[in-house]
Order: C-alpha cells, then structure tokens, then sequence
C-alpha cells in the first residue's frame, strides 16, 4: 500500500467514525421523545456542512469524501428532522 493509499483510507474511516457521532444524539432524541435541548442553528449549520461536502464529493467523484459524509449527512438530516418533528409534537 502507497503512503497515498494509506491517507486515503485512513482519512475515509477517520471519516465515518466522525459521521457515526451524530447517531446517538438521534437515538437519545427517539428514545426521549423529546429535543427541547438540541440547537437547531447548530444542526442546520451541521445539515448544510455535510450535505455540501457529500454533494463535492460525488462531483469531484472522490470516494474519500464520499465515504466520509455519506452517513454524516444522513445522520444530521435525521437529528435535524427529528429535533423538528418532536418540537412540533410536543407543542
């Protein structure tokens, strides 16, 4: 394996761990029923952050960056959605 290769890879998984960080904060809403303590400013910032970067990353075709905020965006898509769904539930 190159030096590149081993970035690359390194990089990716580096990636995928940091993109897995926003499951819990989802399961805790789900389970809780509740998101009054969640900032929505700060998950909208986190939805546009990944959703760009996934959307670079099919356009530059880099599996790297791919990999790195495919499951990172699905999971600040889902906190966000969640944070809006039981906010207006439990209103």
């Amino acid at each position: 394996m190159t030096l590149d290769q081993f970035i690359t890879v390194f990089v990716s998984a580096v990636g995928l761990l940091f993109s897995l960080g926003y499951y819990p904060q989802a399961w805790r809403i789900w389970t809780k029923k509740s998101a009054e303590d969640i900032s929505l400013l700060s998950f909208s910032i986190f939805v546009l952050g990944t959703t760009v970067w996934l959307a670079y990353g099919f356009y530059k075709e880099d599996l790297a960056i791919i990999s790195s905020f495919f499951f990172g965006a699905i999971g600040s898509w889902l906190v966000f959605g969640l944070t809006i769904y039981f906010r207006r539930k439990n209103r």
